[in-house]
């Protein structure tokens, strides 16, 4: 890490040292860390993980009340958790939090919800976060082994969505698509090209965490490399064989789809699926993404409007849909 890097990974804890209870995991990610010169009114976005947040959040409303609605404080930490698991997908978030003269928001979840949706895609939320590069400030080792199987999966799941040609640049823009496709806020809140703007502004670390995947597959025979300009480009083998051995990577809710069921019930065994062509693998993921990120991102947006309250949450979606608009018009 070269002397920027580290003053500015310093910066981004700023809030944990001096603001926030101690955290398990914490991630910094966001559009406002791939822009030298960030306008005013952006936030940093932090994911932290917690062993227990029901304890986490009394500790943080004794500290910080301000951080929370009015109505939510006033019903304690209890009220805080039943609304994150029972109407959201397990995250409860406090935006627009004052530190320094920055703007922060920062989502709270337990590490064992953390790490089972990072490992089966269950809600496919925060692994869909995880599978783009973030800043991990707080690093946890049990999180970074199961990611490096979210990662994989991400790829898996791109490689069978894409052609048999491709670059290098379009196989980043199709793992950091995964976790909008279906996504609510990409109808009308979100900016049309997101995810152009995360690959180009992150393209290095794309490739340090992809490139040893990458390399797994093409000691496979899997992938072929080439270059096309000034970028690598692959060729893949799209035959019944390698587009099996892809598949047999996904997670679990994703090979199910092929006999029909959608549930996630981690007491039931898995059912080895056998795919006859890669048109068929592409779809059952694309089928699969789509409404897991859905529902996930309804149930996560009906939570945001009921913990910050009308005001608070028209103020986000206000500026949501306004960067959304220039997007769109310009």
């Amino acid at each position: 890490m070269d002397t920027s890097d580290a003053g500015r990974a310093l910066e981004l804890a700023g809030p944990l040292r001096d603001l926030l209870p101690p955290v398990d995991f914490c991630c910094a990610y966001g559009s406002t860390l791939l822009h030298a010169r960030p306008d005013g009114t952006s936030m940093v976005d932090y994911i932290l993980g917690v062993a227990d947040p029901l304890q986490w959040h009394s500790e943080n409303l004794e500290r910080n009340p301000d951080h929370y609605s009015s109505w939510m404080a006033r019903r304690g930490p209890g009220a805080v958790t039943w609304l994150a698991d029972r109407v959201g997908v397990g995250v409860y978030f406090n935006p627009f939090v004052q530190w320094r003269d920055k703007r922060i928001k920062y989502g709270v979840v337990g590490m064992k919800d953390l790490a089972m949706d990072v490992l089966t895609w269950d809600r496919f939320y925060l692994s869909g976060r995880l599978q783009k590069p973030v800043h991990v400030l707080v690093d946890n080792w049990d999180i970074r082994k199961v990611n490096t199987v979210n990662l994989k999966m991400a790829t898996s799941s791109s490689l069978l969505l894409l052609p048999e040609e491709f670059t290098e640049y379009e196989l980043y823009a199709k793992i950091c698509s995964l976790s909008y496709m279906g996504d609510i806020r990409m109808l009308f809140a979100e900016d049309k090209d997101k995810v152009k703007e995360i690959v180009e502004g992150s393209f290095q670390p794309f490739q340090f965490m992809y490139r040893p995947l990458l390399q797994e597959y093409i000691s496979e025979g899997i992938l072929k490399t080439s270059t096309y300009g000034q970028q690598k480009a692959f060729k893949q083998d799209c035959g019944v064989s390698a587009t099996n051995e892809l598949f047999s990577s996904l997670p679990w809710i994703i090979q199910r789809k092929l006999q029909g069921r959608f549930t996630s019930n981690i007491k039931e065994m898995p059912i080895h699926s056998v795919v006859s062509s890669k048109d068929m693998a592409a779809k059952s993921v694309r089928t699969v993404l789509r409404r897991r990120v859905m529902v996930s991102s309804a149930r996560q947006a009906v939570c945001g409007v009921l913990a910050s309250g009308g005001a608070v949450a028209a103020q986000y979606l206000g500026k949501k849909m306004s960067k959304a608009w220039k997007s769109r018009t310009f």
